[in-house]
C-alpha cells in the first residue's frame, strides 16, 4: 500500500476517500486545504498516540460504534471496528478520511472513481450512508456537533 495514494473505499458508514496526505484529499474533495479531516485508526493503541482521552470519557470512546470524536487537541479521531476496513487501517499508522464527493454535493459515483488512484470493492459494492456522530469531548461535557 502506498501512502501518496487516495484510496476510494466502502467505509464503515459511508463511501469514502482514504489518504495518508490531507493535501490529496483536498484536492479529490475539491476543498480549501485548511479544514482539518477525519482521523481513522483501527486499535486504541494507535488513537493513544495521537491524542489523550479525557479521563472521564474512556469507556465512552472504547464502547462507541461509528462515531468520531472531537478531542481537546482539535483532532476528530474514530475508531474502526468493522473488519473489512480494519484491513486496510492497519496497513498504516492512520489514516485521513471524508466522504467520496465533491465539497458540499451529493455522492457521485463516477466523480468518486475519477478522483482516486486505487479503488477498494467487496461483494456489497459501494453505497451512500449515513455519517459518523460527531462528539466533541472537553474535560467534563460531551457536545453533539452532528
Amino acid at each position: 500500500m502506498s501512502p501518496d495514494k487516495v484510496y476510494l473505499t466502502q467505509t464503515d458508514t459511508t463511501v469514502g476517500f482514504l489518504s495518508a496526505d490531507p493535501q490529496k484529499l483536498s484536492i479529490a474533495k475539491d476543498r480549501d486545504a485548511n479544514q482539518p479531516f477525519l482521523i481513522c485508526v483501527d486499535t486504541l493503541k494507535k488513537l493513544q498516540k495521537l491524542t489523550r482521552i479525557p479521563k472521564i470519557h474512556k469507556k465512552k470512546v472504547r464502547r462507541t460504534f461509528k462515531t468520531s470524536f472531537l478531542y481537546p487537541n482539535k483532532k476528530a479521531i474514530r475508531v474502526i471496528k468493522e473488519p473489512h476496513h480494519t484491513k486496510l487501517l492497519k496497513e498504516f499508522d492512520f489514516l485521513y478520511s471524508t466522504s467520496a464527493n465533491k465539497n458540499k454535493k451529493q455522492f457521485e459515483f463516477n466523480y468518486a472513481h475519477s478522483q482516486a488512484n486505487i479503488i477498494i470493492e467487496d461483494h456489497h459494492g459501494l453505497y451512500e450512508g449515513k455519517a459518523s456522530a460527531i462528539l466533541k469531548l472537553g474535560k467534563k461535557k460531551i457536545q453533539q456537533l452532528r
